[in-house]
């Protein structure tokens, strides 16, 4: 899988880079649209986690003005806190962990960080008082986004972001996010996983 994402953050990149240099900049590429699934031989190794995670990070950045909304910021909200709790429980130490995380995060400066984490923790304590319940409020919350295709790729791209933080996309983080692709309307496929 990191290596599938790995080819296809290279592709965009590349891209992107095309672009600039003939000075269209129209449009933005969204993470694989368009592109397809290479077999890269690359390695899978923390680093190339941590490039991939970077590469991801530098295209959120790339359409940070166009991520201003209430629905983009609630719903990435969402998220985090559906990705820091996929496997049931979430420890102190990780909460603030995903909370850092969500705080520096370039494009979430958009944002007030007390907004931020109050509705991260809002979110995390629902999912964490009744995880299937509390899965249907923050899905509720996540689908919200899919009015705008930018907004609804940036969601699951910082969800990713968030989950590969510490260089694994562990099972049940990877299954939250296809269930965020399938209720915001994307492909799984979009994003290598």
């Amino acid at each position: 899988m990191w290596d599938r994402l790995k080819d296809q953050a290279k592709n965009l990149q590349q891209a992107q880079s095309a672009r600039g240099r003939s000075g269209s900049g129209q449009g933005h590429g969204s993470f694989g649209q368009g592109q397809h699934g290479g077999h890269g031989s690359g390695s899978s190794s923390g680093g190339s986690k941590a490039q991939l995670v970077g590469l991801l990070k530098s295209q959120l950045a790339s359409v940070k003005t166009e991520l201003k909304s209430g629905a983009y910021r609630d719903a990435s909200m969402a998220m985090c806190a559906l990705v820091a709790a996929a496997d049931g429980h979430v420890e102190p130490a990780e909460r603030q962990r995903v909370e850092e995380l969500i705080t520096t995060n370039e494009v979430l400066q958009n944002f007030p960080a007390d907004q931020l984490r109050q509705r991260f923790n809002k979110n995390l304590d629902r999912l964490m008082a009744n995880f299937q319940l509390g899965k249907t409020e923050v899905m509720q919350e996540i689908a919200k986004a899919a009015k705008k295709p930018t907004e609804a790729r940036a969601v699951i791209q910082t969800g990713i972001v968030i989950a590969g933080a510490d260089g694994y996309i562990e099972p049940s983080e990877q299954q939250v996010i296809h269930e965020a692709c399938a209720a915001l309307g994307i492909p799984p496929t979009e994003f290598g996983i």
